[in-house]
């Protein structure tokens, strides 16, 4: 009975992002990003849950801008590699179908990376947003003091992980008879990701100053970095990393300034509390709920984290991060920019 369940489940999780489009759809909804099922950031985790939940709900989903469509969501405007269109194919498309609804989802800056282009193409491309969403309150704070009307239509949807993979059962529970295991996971290695951090809680646990205790670190990370005791495991794709979370008992992020990443709720959502540095951005609005922070002293969050870690996973457990949640959230103002733009195709036919 239950192998033919399990094994339907894993199909379900394996199959392509997009879903069968409805006979009669809903609505047409164009997403500039095409889903992939390689490992990749958080924009792909997002068009991948959205695209199948949306699907199910009888959207018709596609991932250009060929056949009329009724809502544009974009969440990335650098054409090229997954992203399969950017703001001036929306202007274009717009000219002509002017019901035609545009969700932008912003989840970057450029002081996420140290770079200089990014805020800039993000208040361009913004132009043709009707409707705003930051990933995280600091991010929105932060294009608001140098470009974003915050009297504009926006709002706050934070991240959320698949919950078919990222999810706390069978995970490893710290009881004190084994080691404690921090882990930390990253697509990208740029250095402002936190690989000093690690690099400094893989010296302490070589030279017995955090005794007990084993870092993990899965992904990528600078290649003249050195590990000394650190486990190291390539990159993973979403069931096999959750699994290798689930067999750690914390999460340590470094990342700095980051708008809203998905890693430390990956963590979360498996069961771990988070140990976070203090300017992470929008890591710091998850840290406040569910774990431990710092800014000069890593040590001594990770010490106190262990000292109270059945605390800090409890509150994990109670009330953890929703791919779910973040779906419906997002569906909600879907449905009301689709409902505008209907308003404005009938007064466009009144006579």
């Amino acid at each position: 009975m239950w192998r033919p369940l399990r094994l339907a489940l894993e199909q379900w999780r394996r199959a392509p992002a997009t879903a069968p489009a409805a006979e009669s759809p809903i609505a047409r909804v164009a997403i500039n990003m095409r889903p992939t099922d390689a490992p990749w950031g958080g924009g792909n985790q997002w068009a991948r849950q959205m695209t199948r939940y949306l699907a199910e709900g009888g959207y018709r989903v596609s991932f250009d801008l060929r056949e009329r469509v009724d809502a544009i969501v974009m969440i990335d405007p650098r054409v090229g590699g997954l992203v399969t269109f950017g703001p001036d194919e929306i202007r274009e498309y717009k000219l002509s179908h002017a019901a035609t609804v545009c969700l932008h989802r912003v989840n970057e800056c450029d002081a996420r990376k140290a770079t200089s282009f990014m805020d800039d193409l993000l208040e361009s491309a913004n132009t043709v947003a009707d409707f705003t969403v930051f990933v995280s309150a600091w991010l929105r704070d932060y294009h608001a003091a140098r470009w974003f009307d915050a009297t504009r239509p926006h709002a706050v949807i934070l991240n959320g992980a698949d919950p078919t993979a990222f999810h706390p059962r069978g995970g490893d529970v710290f009881t004190g008879a084994t080691p404690f295991r921090l882990v930390t996971h990253h697509w990208s290695d740029n250095w402002m990701k936190g690989f000093d951090v690690y690099q400094a809680v893989d010296e302490l646990v070589a030279n017995g100053r955090l005794p007990g205790t084993e870092l993990w670190v899965v992904g990528r990370w600078p290649r003249e970095i050195r590990w000394k005791v650190a486990r190291t495991i390539g990159p993973a794709p979403g069931a096999e990393l959750a699994s290798l979370l689930r067999r750690c008992h914390a999460y340590l992020t470094a990342s700095r300034f980051d708008p809203g990443p998905m890693h430390p709720i990956e963590g979360v959502q498996c069961g771990l509390p988070l140990i976070y540095h203090r300017d992470g951005g929008g890591i710091v609005e998850l840290g406040l709920r569910y774990g431990v922070g710092f800014r000069d002293d890593v040590r001594t969050a990770i010490v106190e984290t262990r000292g109270r870690y059945a605390e800090l996973r409890a509150r994990v457990l109670a009330d953890s991060p929703s791919g779910d949640q973040m779906c419906v959230d997002y569906g909600r103002i879907i449905r009301r920019l689709l409902a505008a733009g209907a308003a404005e195709r009938a007064q466009g036919a009144s006579p």
